[in-house]
């Protein structure tokens, strides 16, 4: 029988914290240059300075209303009964330039989003006379400033409208543009080479022989980096060889501002990832969080990598923990986390001590509860396309009862 000593458990390496591999991982990416692009490419990347107002909006005050612009107190005894008829001077369409002045006793046609002629101070609505195009007859009176957008009621000129740090979308590209910028310094979207390993993978389509399994992650991480507003360029079918590892990397070092990979970094036998970035600046540890212990991240060849676990859930989960947020970061945006809310559990939960656990759930906001999706099991990948938040379990909440509070990271 051995000796007593040899009979004592190795202890196993300490786990970093979330939040200190979160730091890492952030620490790797820098801010993407400014580049100046027409509003039509700008959809989805970040303001890079404050857009002021060239103009205000409206520019003009203008009609809300088709219909005809009058003096109030010419119409002020209008009704059905017995309705105002005027004389229509003039006809202003959108877009027209001049400005003929209204004459007391008169009314011009108006359309809507045509300047209010001078000396007019209401619109009538056009359902509310008989439409007619020499004379007008008026049925309904109207008070001083009905149904006119005065100018600057929405935005003064030279007032900042859009912040740097603002990810630019439909409405804000809109403002953008009703404020006359026709183009915006944004930043540069990151570039991210997805890398594909594993000698069992085989491309969806393609006959499965026993043992192979089809690839994934590639599809779904660089899929991932585009919906965070990223430029991702997939290369798959890597084989599990480390010179062939470094051959397929190195022609894409030069274009990318990081490398993300997934699989490859665990303790088996074939770890090419591992292997292959191991004292290469590269560091490789296990994080305290499940899914998605075994994690890396570092600097090769002077381009950040991020290695992330190969199972789908751990990979997918790994990159909206750690990758998302330093990509948006990197990308200029102000609010680069995901939206986090407070929410009940709507059944019991246990989760493994000393771990922080993200937990698949779908949040209902009118309820204010959020509900398990899916199992455990880092290889579950179905229930990610049923739920729309993770649940972020701390590492000393074993048991978690019923109607517990806890954060929800809003993935949808």
């Amino acid at each position: 029988m051995p000796p007593k000593d040899r009979l004592r458990v190795r202890a196993l390496p300490s786990l970093r914290p979330v939040a200190e591999h979160r730091a890492a991982v952030a620490a790797l990416l820098s801010r993407t240059p400014v580049e100046s692009r027409p509003l039509a490419a700008c959809l989805g990347l970040v303001l890079a300075e404050d857009l002021h107002a060239r103009i205000s909006l409206p520019p003009f005050d203008n009609s809300a209303m088709d219909g005809y612009a009058v003096l109030a107190d010419d119409v002020a005894d209008a009704s059905p009964e017995s309705p105002v008829v005027l004389p229509v001077a003039e006809d202003v369409p959108a877009g027209r330039t001049d400005s003929p002045a209204l004459r007391p006793g008169t009314a011009h046609r108006i359309m809507t989003g045509a300047p209010v002629p001078p000396g007019a101070d209401a619109i009538v609505q056009v359902e509310f006379t008989d439409g007619g195009v020499e004379r007008v007859a008026v049925h309904q009176p109207k008070e001083p400033g009905a149904h006119i957008r005065r100018a600057g009621e929405d935005v003064r000129a030279g007032a900042r409208v859009l912040g740097a740090g603002t990810r630019l979308g439909a409405a804000e590209l809109g403002l953008a543009a009703a404020v006359g910028a026709g183009e915006l310094p944004v930043h540069r979207p990151p570039r991210v080479l997805v890398l594909s390993t594993g000698s069992e993978l085989v491309e969806p389509g393609k006959p499965l022989l026993h043992g192979q399994i089809y690839e994934s992650n590639g599809v779904m991480l660089a899929a991932a980096v585009e919906q965070a507003g990223c430029s991702a360029e997939l290369l798959r079918f890597v084989p599990d060889d480390v010179e062939e590892f470094h051959a397929a990397l190195t022609p894409h070092l030069s274009t990318v501002d990081l490398v993300l990979t997934s699989g490859g970094v665990s303790a088996g036998a074939y770890e090419v990832v591992k292997d292959a970035f191991s004292g290469q600046g590269v560091e490789f540890v296990k994080v305290a969080m499940q899914p998605g212990m075994p994690q890396g991240a570092g600097v090769y060849r002077g381009v950040p990598v991020i290695t992330l676990p190969g199972n789908p859930v751990s990979s997918l989960v790994s990159f909206e923990v750690f990758v998302r947020p330093a990509l948006r970061a990197a990308a200029g945006d102000a609010s680069p986390e995901r939206p986090a809310r407070r929410a009940r559990l709507t059944e019991a939960l246990r989760s493994a001590p000393g771990k922080r656990q993200y937990r698949r759930g779908f949040h209902d906001a009118d309820a204010g509860t959020v509900s398990v999706v899916g199992g455990p099991g880092s290889h579950l990948l179905s229930a990610l396309t049923t739920s729309n938040c993770l649940m972020e379990i701390d590492e000393n909440d074993t048991e978690l009862v019923e109607g517990t509070e806890v954060t929800v990271l809003l993935t949808r």
